[in-house]
């Protein structure tokens, strides 16, 4: 099949497609498929001949915001592909948080150790991690999370039993059941939940008043699903332990906000997968969802548009 690849072009990613029998041309109009590369606010308007977009990135939020999720075009996105990557850094912003990395240079001295003996705490310690939106990279993470012994419990659209979760619940089952099954369990809230209209500032005051005194909020999802205002307020009044954040609403997360001066909160600028990274594994992926269009199949990671994910 013939691909353009905006707006820029990977070369480990050419390289991947072309031993898959792949053609890159440069003009929209002669493609039979767009593999997108960039930040939504370039987007291009898509020619009828364009068959499937496979896009670089897990969210397609923006296109949604902007009414450009064309129903008639198929899509696919980047959902699990980075799922290795992303747990890798949910665990690392857990760890900080718990080990107090943020206060400790925060201080500059090694004085810093008399409030760390008492304020440190240990993941192996008999703990419970609640995973929001537990699909590929939860599945990840929940490995990863597997030498601490911590009890996870996976949430998820579907209630779909999560492999190596002790407890998989159904976000949109009982509230009752959540609060006691789930929210007042979790001294980790991960939340991967990607961006849609359902899940815009899910978790918000009511979801986080529920959560264990304590627990600590790590977000490697998308930032406009915490409501941030109720999170600070949430862990200004001590009421949570800490929080670990990859992305932020708003994005950029602005200088002088509240987030950047609290002990307890490590933020890194959306960086839990990285673009190199990105490139080493986009061309393969996307040659498998080629080869599954063209044989008339779904696509491993074909978008529902209806659901927006």
């Amino acid at each position: 099949m013939r691909y353009v690849m905006l707006p820029t072009v990977w070369e480990e990613s050419v390289c991947d497609l072309q031993a898959a029998g792949h053609e890159r041309v440069d003009d929209l109009h002669d493609a039979d498929f767009l593999l997108y590369t960039g930040y939504w606010d370039e987007f291009p308007e898509l020619p009828p001949n364009i068959k499937f977009v496979q896009t670089a990135f897990a969210g397609l939020d923006a296109l949604v915001a902007g009414g450009q999720l064309d129903p008639s075009v198929r899509w696919a996105n980047a959902a699990g592909w980075y799922a290795d990557s992303v747990a890798e850094s949910t665990l690392a912003l857990l760890l900080a948080v718990y080990h107090g990395h943020k206060y400790a240079g925060q201080q500059a001295s090694f004085s810093a150790a008399e409030k760390l003996q008492d304020a440190t705490r240990f993941l192996f310690h008999d703990k419970t991690v609640v995973i929001l939106g537990a699909g590929g990279i939860g599945e990840r993470l929940i490995e990863m999370l597997a030498p601490f012994n911590a009890r996870v419990i996976a949430v998820n659209h579907s209630g779909r039993p999560v492999a190596g979760a002790a407890d998989t619940v159904a976000l949109g089952g009982d509230a009752g059941e959540l609060r006691t099954r789930v929210w007042a369990q979790a001294d980790v809230l991960v939340n991967l939940l990607p961006l849609t209209d359902a899940t815009r500032g899910i978790v918000g005051a009511e979801l986080l008043a529920q959560l264990k005194g304590g627990c600590v909020v790590v977000n490697t999802g998308r930032g406009g699903t915490i409501d941030t205002d109720a999170l600070v307020d949430a862990l200004e009044s001590g009421h949570l332990g800490g929080a670990g954040l990859d992305v932020t609403d708003p994005e950029p997360l602005p200088d002088g906000h509240r987030l950047w001066e609290l002990p307890n909160v490590v933020v890194t600028p959306h960086t839990a997968n990285t673009v190199p990274n990105m490139k080493r594994v986009t061309g393969k992926f996307t040659a498998e969802n080629a080869r599954l269009f063209a044989e008339g199949k779904k696509m491993a990671t074909e978008v529902d548009v209806a659901a927006q994910y």
